[in-house]
């Protein structure tokens, strides 16, 4: 727990199980002055018999927690934040957006609901249903991607059956940590871009273009960076992540954003990312939905923002909230 503060002071709990993701949000908070707790949940003792602190709770629990040796760290969450919530205490991005961070079936139904596209998708619990899932696609070219994922995890192209073959029998072949592998339709990135959509509190932050050039492994976070931000794969450098200025006065941000802060209100997220990649007609499909987000502090520079001050400032502002007396804080 905290060494900044006691349990009898209001603050902000920021629930996670990585310092190296966590460590920019924690310097922003410092320099507002505001209490917050480190609860890194990699090693953990809840003890439910008790009260719980006072204050807020912001759950930053990711999906890919397993890469890091943090294999339960997600389950653990699930009964933090349900005692938690059973006391009445205040959740940000709750229970319900940790069961859609970890399962891209559950994020591919909630933006189905609301009417975003998604790729054509078809899930399998068994390894040797992969060739009879292939056989069902109406597509050559289908990527295979792990149900609980992040980073990219299990991400494999593949154009024909006999490809599907080798990869499953190849060494690179991986399971889901879940059990559930997905094959989907492959929609090769218009101008080699995805976008990433930012949100806090529900409100539009902004909108990244990520260049898909060097692979699948797209975290924009500035620890998961390798080497500068520059993808030279043209005669002019271009950058791995640039923020569209423009997206949120454009056509598919004006028919997105709405059905995007939509999943948000009904799903219980308060601060997410949707990430999407538009085929060469323009359509986007929507793949990925996270409630751990990252930003890239280069990209940030260059647009003259900073999503973690964003993300401060909207913590502070929702504790103190609590703390006037829009919901009572027990002790």
């Amino acid at each position: 727990m905290s060494k900044n503060i006691t349990k009898s002071v209001p603050a902000i709990h920021v629930i996670h199980e990585n310092q190296e993701w966590t460590t920019p949000l924690f310097q922003e908070l410092e320099l507002l002055g505001v209490a917050f707790e480190d609860w890194d949940m990699s090693q953990s003792i809840i003890d439910i018999s008790k009260s719980a602190p006072s204050g807020i709770f912001y759950n930053r629990m990711s999906a890919s927690s397993h890469t890091r040796g943090n294999r339960f760290a997600p389950e653990m969450t699930v009964g933090l934040l349900a005692w938690l919530e059973s006391q009445g205490r205040k959740t940000l991005n709750g229970r319900t957006a940790l069961n859609l961070e970890i399962s891209k079936l559950v994020q591919y139904a909630a933006l189905q609901e609301v009417g975003l596209s998604v790729p054509h998708t078809i899930a399998v619990s068994n390894r040797d249903d992969i060739l009879d899932a292939y056989d069902k696609m109406p597509f050559d070219d289908v990527i295979t991607k792990h149900n609980r994922a992040g980073k990219g995890l299990g991400v494999q192209l593949i154009k024909s059956k006999e490809a599907a073959i080798e990869h499953i029998n190849s060494s690179q072949y991986e399971d889901s940590v879940d059990g559930i592998t997905l094959l989907q339709q492959y929609i090769k990135p218009a101008d080699e871009v995805i976008t990433r959509v930012e949100f806090i509190g529900g409100e539009f932050l902004y909108a990244v273009n990520v260049d898909t050039s060097n692979g699948f492994e797209l975290c924009p976070a500035d620890v998961c960076a390798i080497g500068d931000d520059f993808c030279p794969t043209t005669q002019k450098p271009k950058h791995a992540f640039d923020i569209d200025t423009s997206f949120e006065g454009s056509i598919i941000g004006q028919q997105t954003i709405p059905k995007m802060q939509q999943v948000m209100k009904e799903q219980g997220l308060d601060v997410a990312a949707f990430e999407f990649v538009r085929d060469s007609n323009g359509q986007p499909y929507f793949y990925d939905i996270n409630t751990n987000t990252n930003y890239n502090s280069e990209a940030e520079q260059r647009a003259g923002v900073s999503a973690m001050k964003s993300l401060a400032h909207y913590l502070k502002t929702t504790l103190d909230n609590q703390s006037a007396g829009s919901m009572p804080l027990a002790s």
